[in-house]
C-alpha cells in the first residue's frame, strides 16, 4: 500500500506527527505488509518560526516533497496547490491521499485526488461551526463530500455527517489524533522552565523579564474577525492592556498577521512598551504547551487550543461566535466558553473563571492511541 499524507500549515503538523509514527510501528511489526509512505508539504506555512520549528521539535521527518506554494489568496493557494499536487499525483500514484484538517491544503489535495481517482481519507472529519463565512468551514464541507474514508474525533461530528447523508460505512470514529501529540509532549513540556520558555523566545531579548510569573494568562489571535478591523482589534487591545493586566500579566506569542494590524492600526507601540505584556515570536509545540499548563486563563482563537485547554483544564475563552469542537464548551464538559470579540462578553466570563480551579476533561477515545486507530481504518477500508 502507497499513502501520501498531506501538510500545509500550523495546525497539520500536530495531527500527522504521531500518524507518521503509527505507520513506521506498523511497518516495524509487518515488514511483509510495509506501507510506503510520502509526505508532502504544500508550503502554506513557509517559514521556519511557523513550519520548520515544528517539524524538528515533533520529530516529523523531512517532507519528502515541497510543493513551496506559499501565501496569497485563498484561491492562489488552491490553485497552485491543485496543480502542484496533480503532477505528485500522476507521478506516484498512490492508493490513499491523506489530508488532516481545515486549511487551504486540505481542500485543495482532496479535489486533486478525487479528480485522478484516488481514494482520500480526511482525520479530522464532521467537525462543523455552521458558519460559512469562515474559510475553514467551506474546506471541511468539500473535503467530508469528496472523501471515500471519514475519521472523525467525537461522536458529535458522527452525527454531522449523518445529517449531511454520509453513508455509515465511511464514518469511523476514530477520536483526536491532537491529543496523540499532547500525550507524546507532555513530560517535555512539564520539564521545561517557564523563565527559559519566556527568555527564549521573547520578542525584544533586550528587556528584562519578570522576577516572577506567578499568574498570568496566555493570548492568542490570528482569524480576521479579530484582527482585521481597526475597531475590534482596539477594543481588545484596550480590554487586555486595562482589565486582564490589572490583575496578571499577560504572556502573548505573536502571530505575523497579528502584528501588522496592530502597527496599521497604531497600536503595536502600546502593546509591545506594555510592563505587563511579555511578548513572544511565535513558539514550537513544547513551549507552547508548557505555557498551556501553567497558565491560569487562555484567551484565544485557535480551535486546537480549545482541544488542548480541555484537556489540560485550563480555563479558556474562546474569542470566536461559533466552533467546530463543541466537544470542548463547558456545556459538554470541557474548558471553553465562546465570548466572540464582544468585549461585555468576555468580561463577564473572565469574572466568571479567574478563581475557578484546573478541571481537565477527557473526551471519549482522547487518549493518545487516535493515530493507530486511524491507519487501521486505512488498511481495512
Amino acid at each position: 500500500m502507497k499513502i501520501v499524507s498531506v501538510v500545509g500549515a500550523r495546525p497539520n503538523f500536530m495531527k500527522i506527527a504521531p500518524f507518521i509514527r503509527a505507520i513506521e510501528a506498523y511497518n516495524a511489526e509487518k515488514p511483509a505488509e510495509k506501507i510506503e509512505h510520502l509526505l508532502v508539504h504544500t508550503g502554506q506555512h513557509y517559514d521556519d518560526r511557523m513550519s520548520k520549528v515544528f517539524f524538528d521539535s515533533l520529530g516529523i521527518p523531512e517532507a519528502d516533497i515541497h510543493l513551496n506554494v506559499g501565501s496569497g489568496t485563498h484561491a492562489e493557494q488552491v490553485g497552485e496547490t491543485m496543480i502542484a499536487f496533480e503532477k505528485v499525483l500522476r507521478e506516484e500514484r498512490p492508493d490513499w491521499v491523506v489530508v488532516v484538517g481545515d486549511v487551504n491544503a486540505t481542500l485543495a489535495c482532496s479535489i486533486t485526488a478525487k479528480k485522478e481517482h484516488i481514494r482520500v481519507c480526511h482525520i479530522e472529519a464532521g467537525l462543523r461551526s455552521g458558519d460559512l463565512e469562515m474559510p475553514e468551514e467551506i474546506n471541511r464541507l468539500v473535503t467530508d463530500r469528496l472523501s471515500d474514508l471519514l475519521l472523525t474525533p467525537d461522536r458529535l461530528s458522527n452525527e454531522n455527517l449523518r445529517r449531511e447523508g454520509v453513508p455509515e460505512e465511511k464514518i469511523r470514529f476514530v477520536g483526536n489524533i491532537m491529543i496523540d501529540t499532547l500525550e507524546a509532549n507532555r513530560q517535555k513540556a512539564a520539564s521545561m522552565t517557564l523563565e527559559d520558555v519566556l527568555r527564549d523566545n521573547r520578542l525584544d531579548p533586550d528587556r528584562p523579564l519578570p522576577e516572577t510569573l506567578s499568574s498570568f494568562a496566555v493570548v492568542t489571535m490570528h482569524r480576521p474577525s479579530n484582527v482585521d478591523r481597526r475597531e475590534t482589534l482596539e477594543a481588545l487591545v484596550n480590554f487586555l492592556l486595562r482589565e486582564i493586566c490589572r490583575r496578571e500579566e499577560i504572556v502573548w506569542p505573536i502571530h505575523p498577521r497579528t502584528r501588522k494590524r496592530l502597527e496599521a492600526f497604531g497600536l503595536w507601540e502600546r502593546v509591545a512598551d506594555h510592563p505587563r505584556v511579555i511578548l513572544l515570536q511565535p513558539v514550537d509545540y513544547h513551549a507552547m504547551l508548557k505555557l498551556n499548563m501553567e497558565a491560569r486563563l487562555m484567551l484565544t482563537d485557535s480551535g486546537g487550543l480549545q482541544e488542548e485547554c480541555c484537556v489540560l483544564g485550563t480555563p479558556c475563552l474562546t474569542l470566536r461566535w461559533n466552533t467546530e469542537r463543541p466537544v470542548t464548551l463547558r456545556e459538554h464538559g470541557g474548558a471553553s466558553i465562546l465570548v466572540g470579540n464582544d468585549v461585555a462578553k468576555i468580561r463577564d466570563a473572565y469574572e466568571s473563571v479567574r478563581h475557578e480551579p484546573r478541571k481537565p476533561s477527557r473526551p471519549e477515545y482522547w487518549d493518545g492511541k487516535t493515530a493507530r486507530r486511524c491507519l487501521q481504518a486505512i488498511v481495512t477500508a
